[in-house]
């Protein structure tokens, strides 16, 4: 069997409080997990749900990954704030990027640091 994780990747240009920060990811994680196929999810709790958290410096390198993501076939979740209380409403702060094969994931993201 393949190994499987999830990456959330987080936009360092806001500079988001923590608290606001994971709960971003957290919403991101849970969308890209809502969207993508059943069997594929079991097979990656059953692996422990591995995920990281990387950065990338602004929206511009934030959609670019999103975009390769999906030329690559793998299930992505931008998240948007409502703007309630750190950001403008309509802000991009973060992007899920699977679960899915750790290999195809790690061509996308070799160039990312860990948050």
């Amino acid at each position: 069997m393949y190994e499987l994780k999830q990456v959330i990747v987080v936009r360092q240009d806001l500079n988001l409080p923590k608290g606001k920060l994971g709960a971003q990811v957290a919403h991101a994680a849970v969308e890209a997990v809502l969207k993508s196929d059943k069997n594929l999810v079991k097979d990656w709790r059953n692996q422990g749900m591995p995920k990281i958290v990387l950065k990338t410096e602004n929206l511009e390198s934030l959609y670019k990954l999103n975009q390769q993501s999906k030329d690559s076939n793998i299930i992505t979740a931008v998240i948007t704030d409502a703007g309630k209380t750190v950001v403008e409403p309509g802000t991009v702060t973060c992007l899920a990027i699977g679960p899915d094969d750790k290999n195809k994931i790690d061509k996308i993201i070799k160039e990312l640091k860990l948050l």
